[in-house]
Formats: C-alpha cells, sequence, structure tokens
C-alpha cells in the first residue's frame, strides 16, 4: 500500500512554521544578550548577577568568566558562602555554588554515597576516558584501590624519590645555571611545568619525555593536555547542545578537545605498545623499574573487577589519570609558591633559615631522601599549604546528588542540579580563615610548640576529603619541598618589573601570561 500525500502541504506549512519560530526565538535570545552586553552594562557587573528571563544568570557568568575566580569568591562572601546560579531555561546548567565548609563535609563524608560524578561529569571529561576522577560507583573504588596499592608500594616511593632528584640535578639546576650565567629572562611556569611532566611521565610510564632542557622543545602530549583542560572549563558554562554541536562540527574550544583526543590515542598507544615489547623481550628484569605502566601491564586481575585491564585502552585511560593529577597541579603549586614568596622576602629568609638549621647537611640533594627528614621543615609546609589554600591547583570541583537532600546550610538539591566547590573562593572566605583570609601567612598553619597545626581537610580542601581525598598527596609534598628545598638555597629569584600575573581561566590554575624571572646563583660560602 502506498503512502498518502494528500497532507504533505499541511505538514511542509507546520515544518517550516516552527522552524520559523525556532529561528526567531534564537535571534530575540541572540539580541537581548547582544544588548545586555553593549548598551546595559558596560561596566563592572554587580556581585549578584541578574536573572534574566530564558537566559537566566548566563550573561553575567560569561561577562565575568575572564575573572571569574575573585568573582566567585565576592559572589559567596556576600551569600553567606552559598548561592543558586540560575542558568537559561530547560539548559540543565543550573548550579549551586558553595565554600560553606558544613556543606562540603556533608556532601564529601556523611553523606558521600547520595553525591556522585554523575554521568554528565563524565560526558565533560570523557577526552581523559575513564579515569578515577571521572568514575563513580564499583569501578571508582577498584581503580581507587589498585592505585592506592602501586603507590603506597615502597619500591614505587623510592622510585618517586630517586626520579625527583634526578630530574632536579640533571634537569632544574642545568636550565637555572645557564639563565643565571646569561643572565637572561625565564619562564619559571614554563620550567616547572616541563619539570612535573617529565618527572611524572617517567614515574608513569618509565620514558624520560626530556622536555626539561636549555633547548626547551614542545612536547605534544604536554600541549595537548594543556589544551583539553582549558577547554573543559567552557563546558561547564555552555549548554550542553552547544558545546555538542561545536564538538561534532569541530570549532571554537571543542575543537581543541577534538585534537587533544586524537593526540592522546596516537603517543599514548606508541608507549603502551615499546612497553609490552620490553615486557616481552625482557628489557627490563623484575624489579628493576616500578613505573605504572610496567605495575598495571602485570597487575594481578583476580584481586580487582577492572575492565580490561591489559587492553590500551584501558592503559591509556590510567597514563592520562596519572598525567592529569600530578603534572599541572604540581607546576601550578610550585609556580604560585614561588611568585608569592618574590614578595615576601622575610618568609624566604625563614625557610633559608629553618633548612640550614633542621637540615645542616642538605649541600648534597641526596640528604633528603628519607621523607621524615623533610618533616622537620615546618615552616615551609606551612608556606606550600597557605599557597595551595590561595591558589589551589584545581580551582572548581563538581557533585551531583542521586536523590533529594537538604544541605546544612538550608539549601534543597535534587538530582537536576549541579553543586560547584568554589576551592579558590573557600581559600579567601573570612568566614572560614578570619579577616586575613587574603594574607599570605604561614604561621597560620604552626602550633604554640612548634609542630605543624591540624586543620580539617573540608576547610582546607586542595587534595578533597572523605572517601576520594587525594591518594597523591604525600607524593606532591615530597616533590615540592624537593624543589623549593633546592632552588631556595642556590639561587635568587625576581620577578621582571611590569609583568603581569594573572589566573586563566582553566580546569587549573595557571598564570596567564606565565613567571617571568631573572636568575641569579647564589654564591655559598
Amino acid at each position: 500500500m502506498r503512502p498518502s500525500f494528500s497532507h504533505m502541504p499541511s505538514l511542509m506549512a507546520l515544518m517550516v512554521n516552527s522552524l520559523e519560530i525556532s529561528v526567531v526565538f534564537f535571534l530575540i535570545s541572540l539580541l537581548a544578550i547582544c544588548f545586555f552586553f553593549f548598551f546595559i552594562n558596560k561596566k563592572t557587573h554587580a556581585v549578584f548577577p541578574t536573572n534574566w528571563p530564558f537566559l537566566g544568570m548566563l550573561p553575567a557568568l560569561l561577562q565575568m568568566l575572564h575573572q571569574i575566580y575573585d568573582y566567585s569568591a565576592d559572589l559567596l562572601e556576600s551569600s553567606n558562602m552559598t548561592f543558586l546560579l540560575k542558568g537559561p531555561w530547560f539548559a540543565g546548567i543550573d548550579m549551586l555554588i558553595t565554600v560553606d565548609p558544613a556543606n562540603i563535609h556533608h556532601i564529601m563524608s556523611s553523606n558521600f554515597l547520595n553525591y556522585t560524578k554523575g554521568p554528565e561529569f563524565n560526558e565533560v571529561f570523557e577526552v581523559f576516558g575513564e579515569a578515577i576522577f571521572n568514575t563513580d560507583s564499583d569501578l571508582w573504588k577498584d581503580k581507587r584501590k589498585s592505585a592506592q596499592v602501586m603507590l603506597n608500594h615502597h619500591g614505587f616511593q623510592r622510585f618517586t624519590l630517586s626520579t625527583t632528584v634526578n630530574k632536579i640535578k640533571k634537569g632544574l639546576v642545568p636550565l637555572l645555571d645557564h639563565a643565571a650565567k646569561l643572565n637572561v629572562a625565564l619562564d619559571l611556569q614554563d620550567v616547572f611545568q616541563r619539570f612535573a611532566f617529565d618527572t611524572t611521565f617517567f614515574l608513569v610510564s618509565g620514558f624520560d619525555a626530556k622536555s626539561l632542557s636549555i633547548e626547551m622543545p614542545e612536547v605534544e602530549l604536554a600541549r595537548a593536555l594543556d589544551d583539553a583542560e582549558e577547554a573543559i572549563v567552557y563546558r561547564h558554562v555552555k549548554p550542553k547542545f552547544l558545546w555538542r554541536m561545536q564538538n561534532w562540527i569541530g570549532f571554537g574550544s571543542e575543537k581543541k578537545i577534538r585534537r587533544a583526543r586524537e593526540t592522546f590515542d596516537r603517543v599514548c598507544r606508541r608507549y603502551i605498545s615499546v612497553k609490552r615489547e620490553e615486557i616481552r623481550t625482557g628489557f627490563h628484569s623484575e624489579g628493576e623499574s616500578m613505573d605504572l605502566l610496567t605495575s598495571y601491564m602485570n597487575l594481578d586481575t583476580t584481586k580487582y573487577k577492572l575492565l580490561n585491564p591489559k587492553e590500551d585502552q584501558f592503559l591509556q585511560d590510567i597514563i592520562l589519570t596519572f598525567m592529569v593529577a600530578g603534572t599541572n597541579t604540581i607546576a601550578s603549586a610550585l609556580s604560585w609558591l614561588f611568585w608569592i614568596l618574590s614578595k615576601n622576602p622575610n618568609a624566604v629568609a625563614k625557610i633559608r633559615e629553618e633548612i640550614s638549621t633542621k637540615l645542616p647537611s642538605t649541600g648534597n640533594l641526596e640528604h633528603s631522601f628519607d621523607p621524615a627528614e623533610l618533616n622537620k621543615l615546618v615552616y615551609l609546609h606551612g608556606a606550600l599549604c597557605e599557597t595551595l589554600r590561595l591558589y589551589p591547583p584545581v580551582p572548581f570541583q563538581r557533585k551531583s546528588p542521586i536523590k533529594p537532600d537538604i544541605l546544612p546550610s538550608g539549601h534543597k538539591v535534587d538530582a537536576k542540579l549541579k553543586i560547584i566547590f568554589a576551592v579558590y573562593a573557600l581559600g579567601r572566605a573570612r568566614a572560614v580563615w578570619g579577616d586575613d583570609a587574603s594574607e599570605f601567612k604561614p604561621e597560620r598553619w604552626i602550633s604554640d610548640n612548634g609542630g605543624l597545626k591540624h586543620v580539617p581537610s573540608f576547610k582546607f580542601y586542595s587534595f578533597g576529603t572523605g572517601p576520594r581525598t587525594c591518594l597523591g598527596r604525600d607524593v606532591a609534598f615530597v616533590q615540592m619541598k624537593l624543589v623549593a628545598m633546592e632552588l631556595l638555597q642556590n639561587y635568587d629569584f625576581k620577578v621582571v618589573e611590569g609583568h603581569l600575573v594573572e589566573p586563566v581561566v582553566s580546569m587549573i590554575l595557571q598564570m596567564k601570561h606565565g613567571l617571568k624571572v631573572t636568575v641569579t646563583k647564589m654564591c655559598l660560602a
């Protein structure tokens, strides 16, 4: 039986009319945004954003996106530490932003099972595969359990120390000596990124990327990680249909993610293939290399319910997980530390005095191979914590409720609501840290008897809290202390006059223009 075409004209008319209505609706919305930006609010936006019909608070969010960290701090300071940000109608991007420690403790610990990353989070971060930080439930538990075993293994901890010291001595020191000798400006953030990338990549794969050298070569995997991390931020503030369309077509920030994914696939698979061949041919004897890729390839799969733990995709996800966790996070913390210290010479003097007094034989870096020795450097630890408080490497974190809940602040949440921890704003909240919250005070972390003062992790959130506390916390502190010790004992750093330091909007808190410094080698008596 042939189909009837008798109703085709009316159907066509209906389709055309619907299309016209959609186009008109889109144009009206676009004109509203343009009108807002160019005619209503050219000046700095008020602290509380206007909730526009249809558009919600998106115009204010887009207008303030370039300074979103400080804006979120001001907004939360004025709204009792929690604020409901309304997105465009039906866009599904309403967000409850909070820095209330009681809310954070409730979500991450007390009622942990009700709050997940959620499928939308996994979709936003899909370029990194099924990494630990974007998985939930049993898969997350088994991935975390296996990673915990790997990181806590004494062999891997010794491997971490030797790798870090080796890269300091053969990478950082020659480069800084070269810059000091030629008296040329150096981008210290770029230096720390290369140091962290090489160190982390060696720990993960057993291969030296050699990006930290006088030639400063570009490494495509490092560039792809940076591009993906920066582009992912915009997925949080765009309606899903918009960034999906951009990704499908391949333009805007989504073009960076497509290119990054291609790089991840090609580069990671190449190293996996080489590593597999090394193991097959017995290139490394057992116990010689403790890199994570080798360990996962030799993993006893009966202990964990992991998906295809010896397949290329699984191993690629492992590489990306640890590269994201250990590269730009360490580099970010070190960059902000040395910038803050450049403005606080008294703090530098105290750190140097503490090192010379408590670790008098540190002329040889190997003296610090025992992590217990580093625990004596209380003031340096306080300086690092203050840096991480004021400039957390991951400035925002996101959760999603499974079932409706009421937070300690009294706010009701449901499964459609995204919850954002504004970690950068948390470190500046006077209600949490006192009226001197914006000041750099390492003494804040030192008790009356000279030891370290305990601060709850739901208040100092740079390493997370509860069951999802960062597994690499202790490793990160050891690496940062070793770098700080070596550099502060042997070099003076001065930020180039007129150099602008401001954060870039990205998944990781980095400096938009780098950290341009001149280096002077100290004359030791």
